[in-house]
């Protein structure tokens, strides 16, 4: 793997070599620092000298920067006055001419967004890597005072300040050029009319990138935690697009769908099979956990299974999960608590979540990435409101050939013949995509292929997942030749490597990860045993109720994606999700007043939302401020997630038939208590690490 100083220099527009930041020097000044800071050479004079290198740096960039914005802006005034002629005098090759001018400003300022691109991301990273050397919080300070002065010309690297008003010109420009059939609108008459112009959509998506601006989209998209590499390349792509299938994408998110209401669809009716086995209530917490428990184990497999195929691993998966299913449905006839268990434990070894997750990452192109990553989550929320809405539509009771059919079987049954479904599906119409070995080199790149490449490049994430910390993982000052060692890029092979890979920041948003998931099982698995003890709600209106939570998913996504996240930092919306979860946890509590239905719905409605902002927040941080070595390979970031969410879901379900020993009158509160514990940790923790969440 190439260290970024490297790669930094391969992708310089080589007439503006002069001009980019000098990272290799920077990086060496960093070395130098430590070894004055160890001779005894005073901090503070270490800060000042590292700070107005810092500045001298980005004048630099920002000078040429304006300079490149005023030729780009004389070449559109020119040819302005050329439009306004042949406004008097329509000549249509000449109007032919004048478009692909237009465009041809267009590709240079494609070239200049580039370059603000890789100075932004060498920003960042030297900022980084002075932090982890010398355990101090400069970037904060640095960010802080430069960015808020009402000089600043750091806004004008991370804000592209003036970018944005060529872009505009040049996209009307354009749409007035475009034959509009006779209209007299423009795009300000008309925003939302759609130009057909290759160009005008990258430079947007370029300048969406620049100002980290989001979108739903992108915004579900963070939920999946599918990372990628830094930068990528017209290569990538071209492997991409002979990996890439349609149908089997479409399969992995009906695997994703599946499995999540095959998770949620027995919660309404958990605790009635329990008693029906002659069981406590509360014992639905064992039941609905194990499968978690399970999934524990079946994540590190899976992933590791993915790297050979996913075609055999989907196969196994459905195979497992039709006969845990069948157990879990026969339980009831046999009078075995055991085999309901055991039929849960398999359901659990079935998730093959790790697979969709990797298919997604290795398989589908660059461009349609982030669309369906957020297939992804859309389906997960989709079958989590699904399965308990299910579950209260199968009330029957009856029997055939000595099988029982009632409320507590069906569920069983029925994902017992979804799977059955999917997995002749899964045969009929999946493509085993080919492993990155049997496609061959690609060839040299032409000058043409890497104009392409570089437009390409800017559709990738500038302050997001490209800012991972690919040249800081071992920390190796590699001077002379700005390649690290081999070992030092590997992705991580044991769970201890990339537990070891973790820094501050990301155990804070893997406990935060940790406290959400908690706090959302709890609300959730002992909602019938609360509901049915508190207000003697019958299976349809806990499924109801269930439901209803699940179906705030996509509405709360959209309004934080396309609002809230564009006002606020997401440090801001993570702190504050965590405060309002908080809220909600103590609203849930019962006081010496009644307990309430309206008390109950509220603080479970309040909890549930901020919790779900609060996922989206956390992993979109998690992708920052994670190694990119857990990118990529079995232990990788998507895992390590999965595998603290499924965690805090089995101690979750654990903490519920625990507190049901002690009886059903004092579950609600012993549960809540460790949430409300896990949640004031996290607050503090993300307190401690605010300034490093960037």
């Amino acid at each position: 793997m190439v260290a970024f100083g490297k790669k930094l220099k391969e992708r310089q527009i080589q007439e503006w070599e002069g001009y980019y930041i000098n990272y290799k020097l920077m990086k060496k000044k960093v070395k130098d620092y430590t070894n004055q800071i160890e001779a005894g050479s005073e901090r503070r004079h270490v800060l000042k000298d590292f700070s107005r290198m810092l500045d001298n740096q980005i004048e630099k960039i920002v000078l040429f920067m304006l300079e490149q914005q005023g030729l780009l802006a004389s070449r559109i005034a020119q040819l302005n006055d050329q439009q306004e002629a042949l406004q008097e005098r329509p000549d249509i090759s000449k109007i032919s001419d004048l478009r692909e001018a237009y465009r041809a400003v267009g590709q240079d300022l494609l070239k200049l967004l580039f370059f603000v691109e890789m100075n932004a991301i060498g920003l960042r990273k030297i900022l980084k890597k002075f932090d982890k050397r010398f355990g101090y919080k400069f970037t904060d300070y640095y960010v802080k005072t430069r960015a808020n002065h009402p000089y600043s010309q750091l806004q004008q690297v991370f804000k592209h300040v003036g970018l944005g008003a060529v872009v505009g010109a040049i996209s009307r420009n354009l749409a007035d050029l475009q034959d509009r059939q006779g209209s007299y609108l423009s795009i300000y008459d008309q925003p939302t009319l759609p130009l057909q112009e290759p160009v005008v959509d990258s430079l947007k998506s370029a300048v969406d990138r620049l100002t980290h601006s989001t979108n739903f989209l992108e915004f579900l998209g963070q939920h999946a935690l599918i990372m990628h590499d830094e930068l990528p390349s017209a290569v990538d792509e071209h492997i991409d697009d002979q990996r890439y299938h349609f149908m089997s994408l479409i399969l992995n998110l009906a695997n994703t769908f599946l499995y999540m209401v095959n998770t949620y669809i027995i919660v309404p009716t958990a605790d009635d099979y329990a008693t029906s086995l002659r069981a406590a209530p509360t014992v639905c917490g064992v039941v609905i956990g194990s499968m978690a428990v399970a999934q524990i184990f079946s994540s590190v497999y899976f992933s590791a299974w993915s790297n050979k195929s996913y075609f055999r691993p989907l196969v196994f998966s459905s195979i497992v999960l039709i006969i845990g299913n069948a157990m879990y449905a026969l339980a009831y006839d046999a009078g075995s608590l055991s085999v309901l268990l055991l039929g849960r434990v398999f359901c659990g070894l079935g998730s093959a979540r790790a697979v969709n997750r990797r298919y997604i990452s290795d398989c589908v192109p660059l461009k349609i990435r982030m669309q369906a990553s957020a297939a992804f989550v859309s389906a997960s929320a989709l079958g989590m409101a699904c399965g308990p809405a299910f579950a209260g539509l199968l009330q029957m009771n009856c029997k055939y050939f000595g099988i029982t059919f009632n409320q507590v079987t069906m569920p069983g049954w029925v994902m017992t013949i979804a799977w059955m479904c999917y997995l002749v599906w899964l045969s009929i119409s999946f493509r085993e995509p080919a492993r990155e070995t049997d496609i061959d080199d690609a060839p040299e790149q032409s000058s043409a292929v890497q104009n392409d490449e570089l437009e390409k490049g800017l559709a990738q994430p500038l302050l997001t997942s490209t800012e991972h910390e690919q040249d800081g993982d071992g920390d190796q000052e590699c001077d002379a030749s700005e390649e690290a060692p081999e070992e030092s890029r590997e992705p991580a092979n044991s769970l201890g490597a990339a537990y070891r890979l973790l820094t501050p920041s990301v155990k804070v948003q893997l406990l935060i990860y940790f406290m959400l998931k908690y706090a959302m099982e709890i609300l959730l698995s002992e909602s019938s045993v609360i509901s049915s003890y508190y207000f003697n709600w019958t299976t349809g209106k806990v499924s109801i109720f269930l439901a209803s939570l699940g179906l705030t998913v996509l509405p709360i996504n959209i309004i934080v994606g396309n609002y809230i996240s564009n006002m606020y930092e997401d440090r801001q919306i993570l702190l504050a999700s965590e405060v309002v979860v908080f809220l909600g946890i103590l609203f849930s509590f019962e006081f010496i007043v009644k307990y309430t239905v309206q008390q109950y719905v509220c603080s479970g409605l309040i909890m549930f939302v901020a919790a779900e902002v609060l996922e989206g927040v956390n992993l979109s941080l998690l992708s920052r401020v994670m190694s990119s070595r857990l990118s990529r390979g079995t232990y990788n970031g998507g895992l390590l997630s999965t595998e603290a969410g499924t965690l805090a879901r089995v101690v979750a379900d654990a903490t519920i038939t625990i507190g049901g020993s002690f009886g059903e009158a004092t579950l609600l509160n012993l549960t809540l208590i460790p949430s409300l514990v896990i949640c004031i940790c996290s607050i503090v923790a993300t307190c401690c690490t605010y300034n490093s969440l960037y």
